[in-house]
């Protein structure tokens, strides 16, 4: 199962094809091409390397949220 992740975008190349995104301090290359006009400060979803959407910062906030929660729920079951 493949998750697509929330991240910061803190670094573009000059072509603007690749970049870095960053979630809590972990950073990650990320390909831009299915992204338009990237920006550094965007907050995009990643998935398997390519940053697919590009979402405002409360509704990235909201979604990792969610994996918080997710996060929290299998640790109770697992005692």
């Amino acid at each position: 199962m493949c998750l697509a992740v929330p991240m910061k975008l803190i670094e573009i190349t000059p072509d603007g094809g690749h970049g870095v995104a960053d979630l809590d301090g972990a950073r990650y290359d990320v390909n831009l091409d299915l992204i338009e006009a990237p920006q550094i400060g965007d907050f995009v979803i990643v998935h398997a390397g390519f940053a697919i959407e590009r979402l405002d910062a409360e509704e990235a906030d909201a979604r990792l949220e969610l994996f918080d929660q997710l996060a929290a729920t299998y640790r109770e079951q697992k005692g």
